[in-house]
């Protein structure tokens, strides 16, 4: 019998569709179902890690909240973006990859039956987060318009109720690739002030940003230092997945908790990953921006290439989704005929929010322009469109 902490957790669907193409063993077939990419992390961030493997002092649990250079390397990082200063020994814990450090933030401050709001469609890891962590999920709805996604504002506000405990947010979002603008984030702060709401901000891919953006951190607004918690990993900037390196930054009247909950869950990071991912956070050249411009130009060329089907453009991110339904064609069906007819692996966003499962998901992050060439044609001899 299911536990009732698994009981609404369909799974993230991108096991299934990634285990399907791998049992293809066909390099022809195109990656687009998971958040991969093909760019190299930088070479400081290599070097050094490849120096841990000598280095016994990485061959350790500890220290237990992360290595203090890593640890001063984030709180940096997440201050520089915010405009305030972190405390690194007592505001910065290293968590092993940024999702096991949303869970234990939420571990720490959800209550069974309190009440998180995230946007829809958002990642259903998050989504299934909240529910591990034992609380329940309520949704802001994105509108998808002919310029990309905005926040229902009115959405927002109907989601939040009396047992909301926080906002669980993330900009850029996958799989929409929405990013908040200035007026969304100054919303979500007067909600939080105003209900004495955590704000949870998940920056995975904060400065993965296109058509001039720039990054705007919800702690920067006046108040929302005290309320607004950070996570962030060198999983998508710094493209470095394998080392599941991520970091916690907040406010010190938290982080106790915080970091009770990290020993007594993943415990430590992974020793001989932590070296790398400093050295990433304070590399002189760390490549982000040559590798958002090789991503913009991939989600140019796809807005193109598909100019004429229902696709939603992502204003950052490594995603795209295309509303399918309109199409006819059911997201499931639509991802299984484009494997089986057109060799293109993409998950449909089932369990990624309440108005998400008319979607699929393209991913752009890992397959070069050279290889996309066809993916229009892909589709049309896959869905007769």
């Amino acid at each position: 019998m299911t536990v009732s902490r698994l009981r609404g957790i369909p799974g993230i669907g991108v096991d299934r569709v990634g285990d399907a193409a791998d049992q293809l063993c066909d390099p022809d077939v195109l990656r687009l179902e998971n958040l991969d990419t093909d760019l190299r992390p930088p070479a400081a961030a290599l070097a050094r890690t490849h120096e841990a493997i000598d280095d016994d002092a990485a061959n350790s649990y500890l220290p237990f909240t992360g290595l203090r250079s890593l640890r001063e390397a984030a709180a940096a990082r997440v201050g520089r973006s915010a405009g305030v200063e972190y405390d690194a020994a007592s505001e910065c814990i290293v968590s092993a990859g940024g999702l096991a450090g949303i869970l234990n933030v939420l571990l720490a401050i959800v209550e069974p039956g309190d009440e998180v709001v995230l946007t829809d469609p958002t990642y259903a890891g998050l989504i299934n987060r909240v529910h591990l962590a034992g609380g329940i999920p309520r949704f802001a709805r994105l509108n998808a318009g002919p310029q990309g996604w905005r926040l229902d504002l009115d959405s927002l506000a109907a989601a939040i109720g009396p047992r909301t405990k926080a906002l669980l947010i993330m900009s850029p979002s996958m799989p929409s690739g929405f990013v908040l603008s200035r007026d969304e984030w100054l919303a979500i702060a007067a909600h939080c002030e105003s209900r004495g709401m955590w704000l949870v901000y998940d920056a995975a891919m904060e400065r993965i940003l296109f058509d001039g953006r720039s990054v705007v951190h919800p702690a920067s607004f006046p108040g929302m230092r005290d309320r607004t918690i950070t996570v962030g990993a060198v999983s998508k900037e710094y493209r470095m997945i394998g080392w599941r390196v991520g970091w916690i930054v907040g406010p010190e009247s938290i982080m106790n908790d915080v970091r009770l909950v990290s020993l007594s869950n993943v415990v430590c990071q992974v020793g001989i990953a932590m070296g790398g991912a400093s050295a990433a956070l304070t590399a002189a050249d760390d490549g982000v921006a040559s590798a958002v411009a090789e991503w913009e130009g991939r989600r140019d060329f796809l807005m193109d290439a598909l100019s004429d089907l229902p696709v939603i453009r992502p204003h950052g991110g490594w995603s795209m989704l295309v509303d399918t339904r309109r199409l006819g064609v059911e997201p499931p069906d639509a991802s299984r005929l484009l494997l089986e007819h057109g060799k293109v692996a993409a998950t449909p966003m089932t369990g990624w929010g309440p108005e998400a499962d008319r979607y699929l998901r393209f991913v752009f992050a890992n397959e070069p322009v050279s290889r996309l060439q066809d993916l229009r044609e892909r589709i049309r001899r896959s869905w007769r469109t």
